[in-house]
């Protein structure tokens, strides 16, 4: 079947309009100027927490502005060499550009997922906590695995991470984990993530071969801004400190510069035992209750409104998704039906699928019930 060239590029071009509509190139360009000249001050890096979060903005903006400009463009070629190649009638220019026109659409729709992003916290970045649940040995290992999972979708992105705390199982894999995901929506991009993850398998650790499943859980938060002014005082936090511990429980550090903080009202407690000094780890595992913190006041917000609209929506904390590897390989969203046969790419960081349908059936979600 040939295909309609006419309606294919005037349908991408209402989409691209879309998503320029939202991203405004013209306001980020402005904005990318003002942060240039921050960078450009000799004194910049005398605070170097406002130098990295400058120089991050200006890296993501830049990155930003240069992918929507790249896919204008290519629309613009596009519907350029289709019109040369129907003027001349030119068979192998039209197969071309048919090629193109799939790649471009799918790169169009990627990025018009962006628009459906317009949380309160959306543009943030992100502060991941995964957690060991029932399973065993076998529930550590997988969320070891989500743990790497996660890392490399990150990298793939060129998105920049730091972990915070990582609690190690005795026999493998993790008991829990704390990492940031530094990049501009990456919150309002991985929420859709958060919840209880199953896994089914042929248990690596079972000496009989039997199948096995086991859980785990994701935890996705806002990270907090100078702006949000969440302080704590002093007499609502226990500090304790306590050694690093690496795999297996085996000492990493021979000085007690680990960071456990208890926040006495609430009884949330965090931990940070990945950089180097007592006064980092401190400040790492404040950022991390601050980011806790913000995203409690925003459940019982959202659940003060959902009491005045008469209802709430369905928790996303519960079960929503399963790793299958025995009997089939499959990986299934069980709230959107998403789904695909490659495990091993999904381990390794190919979500964007997942991701991507997460986010259209929440604001399906949303939209019903407003």
């Amino acid at each position: 079947m040939a295909v309609d060239f006419g309606s294919s590029l005037s349908h991408l071009e209402r989409s691209m309009s879309a998503i320029e509509a939202v991203v405004d190139p013209e306001s980020k360009k402005a904005e990318i100027a003002e942060l240039e000249e921050q960078v450009a001050a000799p004194d910049l890096w005398d605070d170097q927490a406002n130098a990295q979060r400058v120089t991050s903005r200006l890296s993501a903006l830049q990155g930003e502005l240069e992918r929507v400009g790249g896919l204008r463009a290519r629309l613009d070629d596009l519907a350029v060499l289709v019109e040369l190649a129907e003027e001349e009638g030119d068979a192998e220019s039209m197969a071309e550009a048919e090629r193109e026109l799939g790649r471009i659409t799918k790169d169009i729709e990627a990025l018009e997922v962006r628009t459906l992003l317009s949380g309160e916290y959306d543009e943030r970045e992100a502060m991941i906590t995964i957690r060991a649940e029932a399973g065993g040995v076998d529930a550590s290992d997988f969320a070891e695995k989500l743990m790497r999972m996660y890392l490399r979708w990150a990298e793939r992105h060129g998105y920049g991470t730091e972990v915070y705390d990582t609690s190690y199982a005795e026999e493998a894999g993790i008991k829990s984990a704390t990492f940031s995901v530094k990049a501009p929506f990456a919150y309002g991009t991985l929420s859709v993530e958060q919840g209880t993850h199953r896994l089914v398998r042929i248990s690596p650790f079972d000496n009989q071969g039997r199948r096995q499943t086991s859980f785990a859980g994701v935890d996705v938060l806002p990270v907090t801004e100078e702006t949000d002014s969440i302080e704590i005082p002093e007499n609502e936090m226990r500090i304790d400190v306590f050694r690093s511990s690496g795999p297996g429980g085996q000492s990493v550090n021979t000085t007690d510069s680990a960071v456990r903080i208890t926040h006495l009202p609430t009884g949330i407690v965090v931990s940070c035992q990945n950089e180097k000094s007592q006064l980092q780890n401190k400040a790492a595992a404040l950022r991390v209750l601050q980011s806790r913190l913000l995203e409690k006041a925003r459940a019982e917000k959202e659940a003060e409104m959902n009491a005045l609209k008469g209802g709430g929506s369905g928790s996303w904390g519960e079960q929503m998704r399963s790793y299958v590897l025995h009997p089939y390989q499959m990986v299934k969203d069980l709230r959107t039906e998403h789904e695909t046969g490659n495990t091993t790419a999904v381990f390794d960081g190919e979500i964007d699928g997942f991701i991507d349908a997460g986010i259209r059936w929440r604001k399906r979600q949303e939209t019903a019930t407003d």
